[in-house]
This record gives C-alpha cells, structure tokens and sequence, in this order.
C-alpha cells in the first residue's frame, strides 16, 4: 500500500466529503454555468461548501476540480484558464481543511468519447498531465480519478496523476448492463480492478451512479479482486426519482448512513456520499461509525 496511504488509514475507514454541484448552486451557481471556474470567480462560496463537510466530519475533502481538464473547459470557453483553476480549486479546500482534513484533488472524464475519435490518446494524456500538475501545485495529498466510464481514458488519467508523485485513486460508475454491475463501456469490476491496479493505482472505487444498497455487491466484488488495494466509495443516497424535471433524492440522512456503513462492512477503505448528499448525511454516517 502506499505509505500516505496506509498513514491516513491507520485509524480507518475514513470518511471523505459529499456531493459539491448542489451544495454551490445553492450558493447561487447557476443550472449549466460551470462549477470550477467559481474557484477564481468565487473562491469564499467553494471555501464554505469545504468548510461544510469538514465541520461534518469529513477527513477528506476532494476539490472543485472535477469538470476542470481543459478539454471539459472548452465548453465553457475557459481552456486557457485550466491550470489556474486547478491549482486554485486545491488550494481552496487545503485553505479549508488546514491540518484537519488531507486534501484528495478530483480529476473527471473529459466527456469525449476515445473510441469516436472526438480526442486522441495523446491530447487526454497532455490535458489530464496539465491538471494534475496543477493540483499537485495548489496543495493536494493526493489525486482522485472520479465517475470513470471508460477504461482506456481511466487509465490515461491514472498515468498522467503519477506524474506528480501523488497516491492516485480510480472510480468507475458501474451503473450499466442487466445487473447494472457494468460501467457504461462494458467494464466489470474484476476487469477494472485488475487493470487498474496492475497500471498502478493506489486505490480503486466506485461512485455515482447507484445508491449504497446497490452499490454493495460492487464493493464486494472490487475488495475480492484486489484485496491488498484500498477501496473507496461514493454512493448517491438513494435512487432519485423525477419531479419537475430534477432528480429528487428521498433517502434520509440517517437511512444513508445506515446502508453506506454497510460498505464498510464489505471493505470499504474510504466511505463518502456523491449525488443528493449533504454535510447532513455525511455527519450521519460519521456518527454512526463512531457509534460502532
């Protein structure tokens, strides 16, 4: 295991942060504007919604960085604004955390599709490089790979966060396929698991996608695949349903935290929430660690 690593999880499982979409557009972020650019224009608003979940309990904060390569960029027109964004975006939450909290960066897809040929191998592996480097520059502990559907651009991603030294985590969303065990290319657990271990990630998850209950068979089955690997999981809580053309997360924040701790339970090393969490959910599930 990576010494960082197995320094953060000496006391573990560790419970890292929740959703941050939600938690700036009610901050005034508006539907469709883009969330990272808030880290130059908006820097206090980022800074709370860090603040929030380390008040909640969280030991790790990921950064606003997750739309933040400068292909995803393009569609906002902030490109050239990519290394400064990222590096800003990790030294807002390092800002936030202090000595709290580690600091683990979030790189996402660039939402190109490799093999349609919209991007070349070689223009994710320089845009993904750029934005590690420059979360590596603004203060991050470590780099997570997030909401991965494809395996090849996973993997680029994975290569091009190891050039910064950092621990680098990966997580695909396995929410396709008649199990919905199957990231949206096909991929299965035990075929992410390998590769991605085998390329040299220092940890490997799941988030997005399912709720904690549907995520459990994914847990299991990525721990069993690499046993010797931290996992990490980001559930959403609950399954949504549609009202008024928005996704609408029932699940309460103690039910969250009743079925996310059951991941712990299969393994996982790092536990969090992702779409419809909350620093309410987040400090749930820290509460109901501690009281086992």
């Amino acid at each position: 295991m990576n010494p960082k690593l197995e320094h953060i999880l000496a006391n573990g499982p560790i419970l890292t942060d929740g959703a941050w979409g939600t938690q700036l557009q009610a901050r005034g972020l508006a539907f469709g504007a883009c969330p990272d650019a808030w880290n130059l224009t908006n820097p206090e608003s980022v800074c709370e919604v860090a603040s929030g979940y380390v008040n909640a309990g969280s030991q790790v904060i990921l950064s606003n960085t997750f739309g933040a390569s400068r292909i995803t960029l393009e569609r906002h027109g902030l490109s050239g604004q990519a290394y400064e964004i990222n590096r800003e975006g990790a030294a807002i939450s390092r800002k936030a955390t202090g000595s709290i909290a580690a600091v683990f960066a979030s790189m996402g897809p660039t939402g190109k599709m490799l093999a349609m040929g919209e991007i070349t191998t070689d223009q994710a592996r320089e845009a993904f490089t750029e934005q590690a480097a420059a979360l590596a520059e603004g203060g991050a502990d470590a780099i997570v790979i997030e909401t991965m559907s494809d395996l090849d651009e996973a993997c680029i991603a994975l290569s091009s966060a190891k050039t910064t030294g950092l621990p680098v985590i990966v997580c695909m969303t396995y929410d396709a396929g008649r199990n919905l065990d199957r990231t949206m290319m096909g991929t299965t657990p035990e075929q992410a698991a390998e590769r991605l271990v085998g390329e040299g990630a220092d940890g490997i998850g799941s988030n997005c996608g399912q709720g904690a209950e549907q995520m459990l068979p994914i847990c299991i089955r990525l721990k069993a695949a690499a046993p010797g690997t931290p996992i990490w999981v980001k559930p959403n809580a609950g399954l949504p349903i549609l009202q008024d053309g928005k996704a609408i997360y029932n699940t309460s924040p103690t039910e969250f935290a009743e079925n996310a701790y059951r991941l712990v339970e299969a393994g996982a090393s790092f536990i969090g929430g992702c779409c419809g969490t909350s620093p309410a959910y987040l400090h749930a599930l820290k509460v109901k660690i501690s009281a086992v």
